[in-house]
């Protein structure tokens, strides 16, 4: 009998966890906005760089330039857009050891929302650029994620008094806009290196 209830037990766990991998998975292919802290990195100016962003190169295959940044392609695909409070889009490209275990998020965030937020590393040209918008913006802020292949779709409203979130879309204009083509990223090369690429999440 005890040995039936065991069976019965591991067949709920397992599916169980399955349904929460699937969770994930959906969740990873829908907009969502996202707690993070962001840190920069840059490819000239001094020290702080690693060997392979000085010479602009990422873990995607692209070259690095001003508009990328670097992600946990566990918890933000690679391709997808990262839209920060103000409007910028960056393109998702890169990633690093400091990324994924979240270290900027755990030493410096002051609740346990913060401390389990996601980190951003955002690519700057020299370190001039990357410490002057370091200083002038919060270290921690939330973002929306748009996974490859997605148009940004409907914005959440700030609350009102009553305590109901209000969908709204964007204001439609008469001119036409031109349409952001899906960017598209290569396979991490398997030669290069295993994503353990350091110097990432200075900020």
């Amino acid at each position: 009998m005890s040995r039936f209830i065991a069976t019965i037990a591991l067949i709920q766990l397992t599916i169980s966890a399955a349904f929460a991998r699937q969770s994930v998975t959906e969740q990873s292919k829908r907009e969502q906005a996202l707690l993070a802290r962001v840190t920069v990195y840059w490819a000239k100016g001094g020290s702080g760089s690693d060997r392979y962003t000085r010479q602009h190169k990422c873990a995607t295959g692209l070259r690095l330039q001003t508009g990328h940044c670097a992600v946990d392609p566990k918890k933000i695909a690679y391709g997808s857009r990262v839209i920060f409070p103000d409007g910028t889009t960056l393109a998702a490209v890169d990633t690093g050891t400091a990324v994924k275990n979240r270290k900027a998020a755990r030493r410096s965030g002051r609740t346990i929302y913060e401390q389990n937020a996601i980190v951003i590393d955002r690519f700057f040209e020299t370190k001039l650029q990357a410490l002057s918008w370091a200083g002038r913006n919060p270290p921690f802020m939330t973002v929306r994620v748009v996974p490859p292949n997605q148009r940004a779709g409907v914005q959440l409203a700030a609350p009102p008094l009553r305590g109901k979130m209000v969908a709204t879309t964007a204001p439609d204009t008469s001119q036409p806009k031109p349409s952001n083509p899906p960017l598209v990223v290569s396979s991490p090369p398997s030669t290069r290196y295993p994503f353990g690429k350091g110097g990432h999440g200075t900020n």
